[in-house]
């Protein structure tokens, strides 16, 4: 009788910890999914004020075609990036070409006066350091994810209920060097 008791506990103390681990898996799941969507929301932030900033930078270097048709095809492939490594591949061609626009900009002083382009500017610049802070808080919680999952015993809940790692939002290798600067 004594023994038969020891084994239903033992049982019901492993059921119970199944469960909280696996609900805790589900919890750091949707942290995961959501810190995706709120990268999602910032991006598209930033893929609304392209187009304003590409308008203003034209009327002042109408000449820099290339550039523009540059930043332009940049954006319509994020937007249709889907996927972890795609988006993030996409999204580092846009810094890349909107570093190329405001670059050209700052060679007009005009332009830099302006009021319209100095609030989009600001507007882009608060966007990309929100990008950045979501950015770093979903790569912090695929670590947390990917060690849970990956870790004893959570990796035999892990892999018992199919739960897979995800993959980190990385910065192309051009943003990881330093940085140029030129006087």
């Amino acid at each position: 009788m004594t023994a038969l008791l020891v084994v239903v506990a033992i049982v019901v103390v492993l059921v119970l910890y199944v469960i909280v681990v696996y609900n805790g898996m589900i919890r750091r799941r949707n942290r995961i999914e959501s810190a995706w969507a709120q990268i999602d929301v910032q991006l598209q932030r930033r893929h609304d004020l392209i187009p304003n900033l590409v308008e203003s930078v034209k009327g002042y270097a109408g000449h820099e075609r290339d550039l523009f048709e540059k930043v332009t095809q940049a954006r319509t492939q994020a937007m249709a990036a889907s996927g972890v490594a795609a988006q993030s591949q996409a999204e580092n061609q846009v810094t890349g070409a909107l570093r190329g626009l405001l670059a050209v900009a700052e060679s007009y002083p005009d332009l830099k006066a302006n009021q319209n382009f100095l609030a989009l500017q600001e507007e882009l610049s608060g966007t990309e350091g929100r990008i950045a802070y979501a950015r770093q808080f979903y790569n912090d919680t695929v670590q947390a994810w990917n060690t849970r999952i990956q870790a004893f015993p959570g990796n035999l809940l892990a892999g018992l209920f199919g739960f897979t790692p995800r993959e980190y939002f990385e910065a192309d290798d051009p943003s990881r060097g330093p940085v140029a600067v030129q006087f």
